[in-house]
């Protein structure tokens, strides 16, 4: 049975801390930060952050333990609210679900999602009397598992999971896993309007963009209360936020859409990142940059891609866009997470020596924890990064 046990070390993600030691120096890029490469129970991952708002609203995370690794990116909005409750709560109610089945599956993971839902639902009914906008807070959730040789996705939102594979004369192809739950697209548009037949307003054009009651592009989400349930509703005194006429139905969903798949030999890695990286880069562009480059500090240099690319349609230079400090960095690019997970085949079958960990982003405290997975196992500690 897979199993995630105790961690053994401390640390804490936060330019302000440890990761000083592994800012982007060489750039001088002081919202820019990483690790260049972890090991996990099936190869190697690498991961980067880079900061555009004020406060940021991504929180990350990967779990590695003998046999199973477990990838988190939650890119939130309106806040960090609901991207850090689901960082704090996700993995350990798919511990909970698959421990009480057996297993992991499909079914536990959706399970595991549904759950953080009402956890955090019942978080915004107890405290919208003394802070209402936590109604208008939610976030994209993007998680990944990989259990006795099999992927599984979960994705509620538009950050995406592509993964990297050798295609005919050994050329790396990109397949996205996820689908876009975005009113940019077509097909949700459609979907959206199926199910919201009597609403001519469920979709609208605000300034060149699509938007659902013409306030929110994501059509899956966790949180984002006043969506989704009338009595969340908020009153005019939050324009932003306010709708003409209370919701009959919810208008955002937070059912994911989840995917597996046996690993193949010729999987070679599987990019998790928030939508800020696909913005500036296509699917084929990140794999093919990460194939062709050493594995340690990929992540970073896709990030960094990305920023160049930002940094190229306002006609200016990288080192230009180092400059601004963060707030003013939004009206350039996102916050954006980077997560690259290789795959190295020989592992899968095996029990490895990796040190069990957990590597999280953007925690505020730090602390003991229950982290067994199936086998029942009680931890001391984890390692919060």
């Amino acid at each position: 049975m897979a199993c995630w046990r105790p961690g053994r070390q401390y640390a804490r993600m936060s330019k302000d801390d440890i990761l000083n030691d592994d800012d982007d120096s060489t750039t001088g890029d002081s919202l820019l930060w990483s690790r260049d490469l972890e090991k996990h129970s099936f190869g190697e991952f690498s991961f980067a952050v880079v900061q555009a708002n004020e406060v940021i609203e991504d929180h990350s995370q990967v779990e590695t333990g003998r046999d199973a690794t477990f990838i988190g990116v939650y890119d939130g909005h309106g806040g960090p609210d609901a991207s850090r409750f689901i960082s704090d709560h996700l993995f350990l109610n798919l511990m909970r679900h698959a421990r009480e089945r057996g297993t992991i599956s499909e079914e536990i993971l959706r399970s595991a999602v549904s759950s953080t839902e009402d956890g955090f639902l019942t978080l915004v009914r107890r405290s919208c009397g003394i802070k209402p906008l936590i109604a208008a807070v939610g976030s994209c959730c993007l998680v990944g598992v990989i259990w006795r040789g099999t992927l599984f996705v979960a994705n509620l939102g538009d950050s995406r999971a592509v993964i990297g594979s050798l295609g005919r004369s050994n050329k790396i192809v990109a397949e996205q896993l996820t689908r876009d739950h975005n009113a940019s697209m077509e097909e949700v548009r459609q979907e959206l309007k199926s199910l919201h037949p009597d609403d001519s307003h469920i979709v609208v054009m605000k300034h060149g963009v699509w938007r659902i009651k013409g306030i929110i592009q994501v059509s899956r989400s966790i949180g984002d209360a006043y969506l989704k349930r009338p009595e969340f509703s908020l009153d005019p005194s939050f324009p932003r936020f306010h709708l003409p006429e209370p919701i009959r139905r919810p208008v955002l969903t937070s059912e994911p859409s989840i995917y597996s798949r046996v690993l193949r030999p010729n999987d070679k890695f599987v990019i998790f990142a928030s939508d800020g990286l696909w913005e500036h880069l296509t699917n084929q562009e990140a794999v093919e940059i990460v194939y062709n480059n050493p594995r340690a500090g990929i992540a970073r240099r896709l990030v960094r891609a990305a920023l160049h690319m930002a940094a190229r349609k306002r006609v200016m230079r990288y080192d230009d866009l180092k400059k601004v400090d963060r707030g003013g960095r939004r009206f350039f690019h996102d916050d954006i997470t980077v997560v690259v997970i290789f795959i190295d085949h020989e592992l899968l079958g095996n029990s490895t020596s990796v040190p069990e960990m957990s590597v999280r982003g953007f925690i505020d405290t730090v602390g003991p924890s229950n982290f067994d997975f199936l086998q029942g196992v009680d931890a001391n500690a984890r390692s919060i990064i």
